[in-house]
């Protein structure tokens, strides 16, 4: 018998985000490996065109559903939304990047369908026609394999774990469902949005990520760490501490109650590694460390480190990388 799988892609204003091309191309791959049927979905207004690009990526087939309704996420609505296609489609599996939106929304959509999750996996592989999920524990310290014995399965990966590949050619067959959304179905409605972060990098997208903390003593020093990630084309991280403290928005956090990334290098400056700060970026490829404390958890897990001052040790190293790469 036939397995359906489905992958929910995410959007943000007619442009998809990087991790649901690494979604996509991971579910295709799981569907191949048990020769089931793969579509994704797309949830969002006038998306159609955007749809197609996840041809690219493996989806011969996306089904969107288009509603100005939806044009912002809603936890309720979109829930009600994936809910149903996963229903009609009798989708078995069902992938979600390991996103902002993708943490709250996956839970949600396992209650509505019966489902269980297994959330950031880092690794998947199939055994007798089971997905076995890899997935960190214990803020990182540890990793779990993980089998799903529930109706629907549904699984969230990690950003920057499951590489996208290169994309091909192909263009998605569109596939338009109606989903009927009341305004019952919007428990929050947006009515009004300030980008502050516009032009920036997503930390859970960037392949280079420098990042901050107390170590920098005061938040008119964090132009360092925006100068750093100028030189190297990197996104800005911050750590609990300095978001808390009002220093940095907290888009840029980075850490268990943040963003979890898995950058290729990852650039950590002035913080001392706290633990839940670890559970974010311990699965980066290349660590470094610049702290004054040599003794700072940091410096464990880290492939390099200095110690030193962040103030002094930063203009040297962002001088240096400028020569290097000619910048």
């Amino acid at each position: 018998m036939s397995v359906t799988i489905l992958a929910v892609a995410e959007q943000r204003n007619g442009e998809i985000k990087k991790t649901s091309f690494e979604t996509v191309r991971k579910a295709r791959e799981i569907a191949d490996g048990l020769g089931g049927t793969f579509k994704a979905l797309l949830i969002g207004n006038s998306i159609n065109d955007t749809a197609k690009e996840l041809g690219k990526y493996g989806a011969g087939s996306v089904i969107a559903v288009n509603n100005d309704k939806l044009t912002h996420y809603s936890t309720t609505a979109y829930t009600k939304v994936v809910g149903e296609i996963v229903k009609k489609e009798g989708a078995e599996i069902v992938f979600f990047p390991a996103t902002a939106l993708g943490k709250d929304l996956a839970p949600c959509v396992a209650a509505r369908v019966d489902g269980a999750v297994a959330a950031d996996c880092t690794e998947l592989k199939i055994e007798g026609g089971d997905i076995i999920a890899t997935r960190p524990v214990y803020a990182g310290k540890a990793l779990i394999d993980v089998k799903i014995d529930a109706p629907v399965k549904i699984f969230t990966l990690r950003p920057n774990v499951f590489p996208a590949g290169e994309p091909s050619g192909d263009e998605a067959t569109i596939e338009e469902a109606s989903v009927d959304i009341s305004d019952d179905d919007l428990k929050a409605k947006v009515t009004e949005m300030t980008e502050t972060s516009k032009g920036k990098l997503d930390v859970t997208e960037a392949d280079i990520i420098v990042s901050g903390g107390r170590g920098l003593k005061s938040p008119d020093n964090f132009h360092l760490i925006e100068e750093l990630a100028d030189v190297l084309d990197a996104a800005v991280g911050a750590s609990r501490a300095v978001v808390d403290a009002g220093w940095r928005p907290h888009d840029e956090q980075v850490g268990q109650t943040g963003k979890t990334v898995s950058p290729a290098l990852y650039v950590a400056v002035g913080i001392s590694g706290a633990v839940q700060h670890l559970a974010g970026m311990s699965s980066s490829k290349y660590i470094v460390a610049i702290n004054k404390d040599k003794d700072a958890p940091i410096f464990q897990i880290a492939d390099y480190g200095v110690v030193g001052d962040a103030l002094e040790i930063v203009p040297v190293l962002k001088n240096e990388l400028k020569k290097t790469l000619g910048k």
